[in-house]
């Protein structure tokens, strides 16, 4: 089942367009990963899909209905979003900012108390619960965030839709690597889940499929394996990329110490010419 589609979908911004005659859909039970350099149009992509954006042209789909014309409660009830951006400026405790996903469903506080308990036990909250929002470290907010989003969604299933925007920026290893695998949970539950990643080999383990944005277009969208080439990426990137097989599956990682091809002027450093950890470039 098909829960989203973009139908050549196209933003402008400031009279300038940032996501261009983009198609692209999003089934149940699948992680999609969207991918590409920065300024490449990715979040601007995500906030068309999540109704945030208003398309200059084309139409975004929710389970078969034009998402503008549908009544704010109810996409709500459809659909979760996790911006890039979710802090919180009021000091509402942890677990009120997690309610708050509950506010766009009918009123029954002893299912929404239990399903809040429930979204901070998944994302290993329960401990801070009651600590103000504002007080939290940066993994620690978007933790509360991506609950928010679980207790916005539930109950999951082949019908929800879930999108996130790096939601793993400032998160450390560990609690990375939990969100991800939270992230196929709730896809193995029938969620379509899309998801903006700039850690290209975490996109690689845990998608199913992959979507290259470049120059707000989508260059390529595929499985992992057609996606995920050393010479594909590496041309969208700017920079050498290896793909390599290890531990069953595919790896992506910088080649690093090669020659940067980049548009932002850091061209031709070589191993040779700046010894990375060596303040300035100097030699030890």
């Amino acid at each position: 089942m098909t829960n989203l589609v973009l139908d050549h979908v196209s933003v402008r911004i400031g009279g300038r367009p940032i996501v261009d005659d983009v198609t692209l859909d999003a089934a149940s039970g699948r992680v999609t990963a969207i991918i590409g350099p920065n300024g490449a149009g990715k979040s601007t992509l995500l906030g068309a899909a999540a109704g945030h954006h208003r398309p200059h042209s084309g139409r975004v789909l929710l389970a078969g209905r034009e998402l503008g014309r549908i009544p704010v409660r109810e996409a709500a009830r459809m659909r979760a979003v996790m911006a890039q951006d979710s802090a919180v400026a009021f000091p509402f405790t942890v677990r009120e900012v997690v309610a708050l996903g509950r506010t766009a469903w009918p009123s029954d506080p002893a299912a929404d108390d239990r399903i809040v308990a429930g979204a901070l036990e998944q994302v290993g909250l329960v401990h801070l619960a009651e600590r103000e929002i504002t007080t939290l470290s940066g993994g620690e907010r978007q933790l509360a965030a991506l609950a928010r989003v679980i207790a916005q969604a539930t109950p999951v299933g082949s019908e929800s839709v879930i999108l996130l925007d790096e939601p793993t920026a400032a998160m450390d290893v560990a609690h990375a690597e939990a969100t991800l695998g939270l992230l196929r949970a709730l896809a193995a539950a029938g969620a379509a889940v899309v998801v903006v990643l700039h850690d290209l080999d975490a996109a690689a383990a845990y998608a199913d499929r992959l979507a290259l944005v470049q120059h707000g277009r989508i260059r390529l969208t595929g499985a992992v394996d057609e996606v995920c080439t050393a010479e594909l990426l590496s041309e969208a990137y700017r920079t050498p990329i290896e793909v390599f097989e290890y531990g069953g599956r595919l790896r992506v990682a910088p080649a690093r110490g090669a020659s940067v091809v980049s548009a932002t002027g850091f061209s031709d450093l070589s191993s040779r010419e700046l010894q990375v950890g060596s303040p300035s470039g100097r030699r030890n």
